[in-house]
């Protein structure tokens, strides 16, 4: 019962998840190094589900990226709302009704209809939740976790291949 296919898979992703046995053969500050790294092993041959990035001394860091009032408020929940009731009136438009020219006609106006009412439920919705949460903050942010440093990690008896593989790397280069 335990060889199922849905029992491998989830046993996969259970060792995924988990940090893994090895040693560090590297440590980076930034993961954009980390990767170029584990890029260079690859190149040369080394197995690529063998290597892990570990970061450690996690933070959450929040980019503010703008201030927010009811206006720029109002004109998202417009650009949004146009959106979404212009797609809805494209799936609702029935397809034998494109025919004639006054059936063309009758699809535009109901389409701008649509973008209307869409434009107007959009900025009424985004003022209301702005007015129920001004008092928490008034930007609008990005947030993201970054590790303040990052192993490359294999296991035990490939350590020597990687090194090796950096080795050759670094005299490519040179």
């Amino acid at each position: 019962m335990s060889n199922t296919p849905n029992s491998k898979s989830r046993n996969a992703r259970i060792q995924q998840l988990t940090v893994p046995n090895g040693e560090v053969i590297a440590d980076f500050s930034d993961y954009a190094a980390a990767v170029d790294f584990v890029d260079q092993l690859i190149r040369h041959d080394f197995p690529a589900p063998m290597v892990a990035i570990v970061g450690s001394d996690l933070r959450t860091v929040e980019r503010v990226r703008s201030k927010l009032s009811y206006g720029r408020v109002a004109f998202q929940g417009l650009v949004t709302g146009s959106w979404l009731g212009l797609l809805v009136s494209l799936f609702i438009q029935p397809a034998s009704s494109a025919g004639t020219t006054a059936a063309a006609s009758s699809v535009g106006s109901t389409t701008l209809a649509a973008v209307f009412i869409g434009a107007g439920i959009g900025m009424l919705i985004n003022v209301l939740r702005f007015s129920l949460t001004r008092n928490r903050h008034e930007f609008s942010s990005a947030s993201a976790v970054v590790a303040a440093k990052y192993e490359v990690v294999v296991p035990h008896p490939l350590v020597e291949q990687a090194q090796k593989a950096v080795a050759e790397h670094a005299a490519n280069c040179k």
